[in-house]
């Protein structure tokens, strides 16, 4: 089964990130929510992160504001696709948290998405995407999302 791991910088961006847990679970991919901030709780995410993979997890979309480091310290550590949403809190609209994701030198990608709840959905998406490429019935699902209209 399909598994899904969401880190968050902070308490605060859970109500944001709830996007993902929505449309990750009308498609069927198992998921769990994790505070783990990159500067309060380093050893925490390096655990997660490292152990993602033996743990059953296909995938990892990594949420944070300001300085933004969370998605670029989980790609440090791990080889599974990260999916990184920024998130306001910093300077407007976010633009900080984006460019700190989108910036990641080479050898440590993170596929980013948009700022806020458009990207909480897109990266819950774009991971039912990912990991459709080796599921026929997660392959299905997309069909009958996209028949939706892409909406829930």
């Amino acid at each position: 089964m399909a598994k899904v791991l969401i880190l968050l910088g902070s308490k605060s961006d859970i109500p944001v990130m709830e996007d993902s847990v929505k449309y990750l679970n009308w498609f069927g991919i198992e998921n769990e929510m994790i505070v783990a901030s990159a500067h309060r709780d380093p050893e925490k995410v390096v655990d997660l992160t490292t152990n993602a993979k033996s743990s059953g997890y296909q995938c990892i979309i990594a949420a944070a504001g300001m300085a933004a480091a969370l998605p670029g310290v989980v790609s440090a550590h791990t080889s599974l696709p990260v999916l990184g949403v920024p998130l306001e809190g910093g300077l407007q609209g976010g633009i900080d948290a984006l460019y700190s994701i989108v910036q990641m030198p080479p050898g440590l990608p993170v596929g980013t998405l948009a700022v806020g709840k458009p990207g909480a959905r897109n990266a819950a998406i774009l991971a039912a995407r990912i990991l459709a490429l080796q599921d026929a019935d997660l392959q299905a699902k997309l069909e009958e999302f996209k028949g939706m209209g892409y909406k829930l």
